[in-house]
């Protein structure tokens, strides 16, 4: 009998078009007002299992996968802007809108919370709210990061290489690589247990040409367009609020004051778990994605 394939409890499967011709496999649950659930990197919509059904007790409750993860789409890449936050945050609001919403708020974790932001940027009359899970924006994350501290991002840097290179070598051992960051990203062991990790790493070995299309995009063109809007002055108009470990104490930054170039309504916090808070901290990221809907908007 082959193995049951984890999923979050009590939720419908769709795939709905996004921006373009890619089509995005969502997790749908819950009724009320939408709140749509971001992923990260080397992930799926399944990161947010426990934090999703906590949710949908009294929202609509909206998990894709990113296109380019999981079961959703894997484009190429021809004009290198396939895989830009711009793109991907347009696949959100269309997914959105097909499903009947014309405003939401927003969570993303990691390569998910870059998405939501250029969603928050670009699209500021569709998200009314918007958390961001241990990122900061593209333009500073490049920033902080200099001298030997910035080895902790080394796979940054591999991936915004010119095409080939980073995909044959990641492609040669792709459980090797995915499993390195599901294990030093995580202290506690047992949040991501071996069922998930075994559906994890098998979407991330499909997905490695899309994944680095995602993170070659962000020292590329997702830095051209954050260039753009720090020049406007284009900021976050809704409530936000970040959750990041410390990672200005190791690296040397200021991560609110970082944050609060871009929000006006920031609500800053450090938490002592894990970089995959959703799993190893459910009750935690719940409570706070709750705090931030309760907050008032325009």
């Amino acid at each position: 009998m082959p193995p049951v394939t984890p999923s979050i409890p009590g939720f419908a499967h769709h795939r709905i078009p996004g921006a373009d011709t890619a089509e995005l496999h969502v997790a749908v649950g819950g009724t009320g007002t939408p709140v749509v659930l971001l992923h990260g990197f080397p992930q799926t919509h399944l990161m947010w299992r426990h934090v999703a059904p906590r949710l949908a007790a009294e929202h609509t409750v909206i998990c894709p996968d990113l296109r380019g993860y999981g079961a959703s789409d894997k484009p190429t890449d021809p004009d290198k802007a396939t895989y830009s936050k711009r793109t991907m945050a347009a696949d959100v609001v269309a997914l959105v809108k097909a499903l009947g919403h014309d405003r939401f708020a927003l969570v993303g974790h990691d390569r998910g919370a870059l998405v939501a932001i250029r969603a928050g940027l670009d699209h500021p009359e569709a998200v009314t709210h918007l958390a961001s899970l241990d990122v900061l924006p593209t333009l500073d994350m490049w920033d902080v990061l200099h001298g030997t501290s910035a080895a902790v991002g080394f796979h940054l840097y591999l991936m915004a290489q010119p095409p080939g290179l980073a995909e044959q070598l990641i492609g040669a051992s792709p459980d090797a690589f995915f499993g390195h960051f599901l294990d030093i990203w995580t202290r506690d062991p047992a949040a991501v247990p071996p069922d998930v990790r075994a559906a994890y790493l098998a979407a991330s070995r499909a997905a490695v040409p899309s994944i680095v299309a995602d993170y070659r995009a962000s020292a590329g063109i997702d830095v051209t367009h954050d260039l753009a809007d720090r020049e406007a002055g284009n900021r976050l108009r809704m409530p936000v609020t970040v959750l990041q470990q410390d990672w200005g104490s190791a690296l040397g930054f200021d991560a609110a004051a970082l944050w609060s170039a871009w929000a006006d309504d920031l609500r800053h916090s450090t938490v002592s778990c894990g970089h995959f808070m959703a799993e190893e901290a459910p009750d935690e990221i719940t409570e706070a994605i709750r705090e931030l809907l309760r907050r008032p908007f325009e």
